[in-house]
């Protein structure tokens, strides 16, 4: 048990702790952050592979009070230390992958290229490998009795983590806050995409009941009928439908109120900072127009507890590397108020 008595928790943020600046050991916390520094399959801009060590730093400037979920800390949150094999590889496999995009960018056929078939072979190779890592990784924390959360990196990384939750609970559900659905099949030809995640969750996870998407507003056509044909699987709340129905006289509660009844009892939550406004995360592999403040997610989360839903993980990712700190300063904020609930509801 990790003594408290000497700690301030209104002091500045000790680097010499874990995250938050808070004295836990993994032993002693009861949520334990997997970072994956993974960005291999990304379309646009890279630097989510390098967010968890800058979001550590960043949050030693995070504020430990919270009022509406007071003290939650104090059960303790602690964040492994990124594994620098998975971030090499990431590095190699990236490289290759730029090189394949920009080749297939120019319409030439894949086949037809022995060293762009081996390189594709490599880079899904990577992507099991990855998958197989964190799932081990999630489900080692899973079967201590721990509360896990996962920080990216890309979005394709928590398959594993989806896969481990799965094996703990007879169904679940995710909420997804995401510009994009994520619902490609092999986007680019990459298995396991970033942008495919959803899709390989709802083809290989039978537990996966529900998915409920929020903020959506970059999409394509085989995404848009694969949700359709999904007979309500897949429930999508497009960006352009909330603000219309916001700008004319719906209120944000009736929204939500609409989303969580959606949802199962068991609910992970799958968050892609791109969701929120791009000015909140400039950075970003992807960014958008549109998108939420922070606190209306933050006000939709509550909403699902006192639903009497039970929050089983969470994952945050696509937070870019920005030379002022401004995304890893609001990805550490949203962590710890992702942190915070999860425990809140799980006590």
């Amino acid at each position: 048990m990790t003594d408290l008595s000497n700690f301030d928790p209104n002091s500045v943020g000790n680097p010499n702790n874990n995250i938050f600046g808070l004295p836990f050991s993994e032993e002693d916390a009861r949520l334990v952050i997997v970072p994956v520094p993974w960005e291999v399959t990304v379309s646009y801009n890279a630097g989510t592979a390098r967010a968890p060590d800058h979001i550590f730093t960043a949050s030693l400037q995070v504020d430990l009070f919270d009022p509406e979920l007071k003290d939650t800390w104090k059960e303790g949150f602690f964040m492994r230390y990124p594994d620098k094999k998975i971030l090499t590889k990431s590095d190699f496999l990236r490289k290759e992958a730029e090189l394949y995009i920009s080749y297939i960018s120019q319409g030439d056929v894949v086949s037809a290229n022995k060293f762009m078939c081996k390189t594709l072979r490599d880079i899904n190779e990577g992507s099991l490998f990855l998958n197989n890592w964190v799932y081990e990784q999630t489900k080692s924390l899973l079967d201590k009795g721990k509360l896990v959360a996962l920080l990216g990196g890309d979005h394709s990384t928590p398959f594993g983590f989806f896969k481990a939750i799965a094996e703990k609970n007879i169904e679940f559900g995710i909420l997804q806050i995401d510009a994009h659905m994520d619902l490609r099949k092999a986007y680019e030809g990459f298995n396991y995409s970033h942008a495919s995640i959803m899709y390989n969750a709802l083809e290989e996870i039978p537990q996966l009941k529900k998915l409920v998407q929020v903020g959506i507003r970059d999409y394509c056509e085989e995404e848009f009928y694969y949700m359709c044909a999904s007979n309500g699987r897949a429930i999508t709340y497009f960006d352009k439908d909330i603000k219309e129905r916001l700008f004319e006289g719906e209120t944000w509660k009736n929204i939500v109120d609409e989303i969580v009844n959606h949802l199962p009892q068991n609910v992970f939550i799958s968050f892609d900072i791109d969701g929120l406004n791009p000015k909140l995360c400039p950075h970003t592999g992807t960014p958008v127009q549109g998108g939420f403040e922070a606190q209306e997610m933050y006000y939709l989360f509550k909403k699902v507890m006192q639903s009497g839903r039970k929050i089983i993980g969470f994952d945050l990712n696509e937070v870019g590397v920005s030379h002022d700190e401004w995304d890893e300063n609001v990805g550490a904020r949203i962590l710890f108020k992702l942190c915070s609930i999860l425990t809140a509801s799980n006590s």
